[in-house]
């Protein structure tokens, strides 16, 4: 006679609490392994691994289990679940507090002298951007994580989003033509937008107050303004009411150094026409 599986530990992650819903799920049917997986089209063992944890399930196998228990799309949301635990786990430290403290903002003031900042870029750029260092599955998690945090840019109420751009971020040629002709044009259609304002510090302008480096200001509706610094060990949220006060003077001097809205434009579709 098979051995009955040990009762499961306390999960410990997503995938393990999947494997415990489903276990409980097929128990409470009355239902073997071999019963479930016969009935599902999977084998026995590839149940058995879920329901340890050993393995995540795919969509279509969740989407199966909602059939079969009839659980209105209980396991579909834990696999949505899964997907963006998952995302989250690839992210630098102190990156989630900030996407949280992200979706907040009522306004936003961002400076960036490399890249094109992430709220802005299409997702052929991002890729190119987070590819390196990281697996491909890492960077298209990334990805989607990235598009998802652009989703403020298109509710009823966004945020007002003042962005400079060096101009050296807008040329550096990441990903090949075709890749940076999207972003372009991207970054034109969004400039049109009522709650959008870019602006780009010419190449010409030599040296002024943003060769430090890049940041963000945050405002919100109720709270203090907060500023976000990234770098190579994550991001970092600066609350200190001194500091945050001088982050936007520079801001205001970065600001004064750049070209107008009107001509930001212009330069963008010169850029564009040259790719």
């Amino acid at each position: 006679m098979p051995r009955r599986p040990r009762d499961p530990d306390v999960p410990s992650s997503p995938v393990e609490y999947f494997g415990v819903e489903l276990r409980a799920y097929r128990e409470a049917a009355g239902m073997s392994r071999p019963q479930l997986a016969e009935k599902l089209g999977y084998t026995p063992q590839w149940i058995g691994q879920l329901e340890s944890g050993k393995y995540g399930p795919s969509e279509d196998f969740a989407r199966d289990c909602d059939t079969c228990f009839q659980t209105n799309g209980t396991f579909h949301r834990l696999w949505e679940w899964i997907q963006r635990f998952g995302r989250l786990a690839v992210l630098p430290p102190g990156f989630p507090d900030f996407i949280a403290r992200e979706a907040e903002a009522m306004g936003m003031h961002i400076f960036e002298t490399m890249v094109i900042t992430g709220l802005l870029q299409t997702p052929e750029y991002a890729f190119e951007v987070l590819r390196e260092g990281r697996t491909t599955e890492e960077a298209e998690q990334l990805v989607v994580t990235r598009m998802e945090r652009q989703a403020i840019l298109k509710r009823k109420n966004p945020p007002h989003l003042v962005v400079i751009l060096d101009e050296g971020a807008v040329r550096r040629p990441i990903g090949g033509r075709e890749v940076m002709k999207g972003q372009v044009q991207h970054l034109i259609d969004l400039a049109s937008l009522h709650h959008i304002t870019l602006q780009i510090v010419p190449a010409g302008r030599g040296s002024y107050a943003g060769l430090p480096g890049a940041f963000m200001v945050l405002s919100f509706a109720q709270d203090p303004d907060i500023v976000h610094v990234g770098g190579y060990l994550g991001a970092q949220l600066i609350d200190h009411i001194d500091a945050v006060r001088t982050y936007g003077i520079q801001f205001d001097l970065i600001r004064g150094a750049a070209m107008s809205a009107g001509d930001s434009l212009e330069l963008l579709r010169t850029i564009l026409e040259s790719q």
